[in-house]
């Protein structure tokens, strides 16, 4: 008798486990964005361990031309997923990315160092989504596009995106 009653509560037990163990799995696994503290403890590690170039300098004067080059790289390759503003302007993803894409015009942004911002365009940042340049790009270029978040357009003042459905030019007034 007491066999039987061992079974029994075994099977039970076993069979709680069977329903409740999936539901546990499943709600531990919704994707929730970070709280503040975990937002500001990702940040303080990125710009202080894991983004090198803090100490580098950018070698390029911020005059017209090379603000301009710079915005012409940008929308050349960057714009797709930063707008053409580097504000995310009519990009229809930027919020729902996990991370969500960063206005480069935000206050995390602009505290890099030119150096960090260099280094973040030319290797990219694993696993956010943003990718590495290096091979697209030259060094002037990206010291360029530099100048150019430095230097960023008000929002929403270049239009959205063409591949978008868009009327925003995809190239530079003072460029054509």
């Amino acid at each position: 008798m007491g066999n039987i009653r061992v079974r029994r509560t075994l099977s039970s037990l076993f069979a709680a486990t069977a329903l409740i163990a999936p539901l546990l799995v499943l709600g531990g696994c919704e994707a929730r964005s970070p709280g503040s503290f975990e937002t500001t403890l990702v940040q303080g590690t990125k710009r202080r361990l894991t983004i090198r170039g803090r100490s580098d300098v950018n070698p390029l004067a911020p005059t017209s031309v090379n603000i301009s080059r710079g915005q012409s790289n940008f929308t050349s390759y960057c714009m797709v997923c930063h707008g053409l503003d580097g504000q995310n302007t009519g990009v229809p993803f930027a919020e729902k990315m996990a991370p969500p894409v960063p206005s480069l015009n935000s206050a995390v942004v602009q505290a890099y160092t030119d150096g960090q911002l260099h280094w973040i365009i030319a290797n990219g940042i694993f696993p956010s989504g943003m990718p590495a340049s290096k091979s697209t790009f030259g060094d002037d270029e990206i010291w360029q596009m530099v100048l150019y978040i430095r230097h960023l357009p008000p929002k929403g003042s270049l239009g959205e995106p063409r591949v978008y459905g868009g009327s925003g030019e995809s190239t530079p007034a003072s460029s054509r």
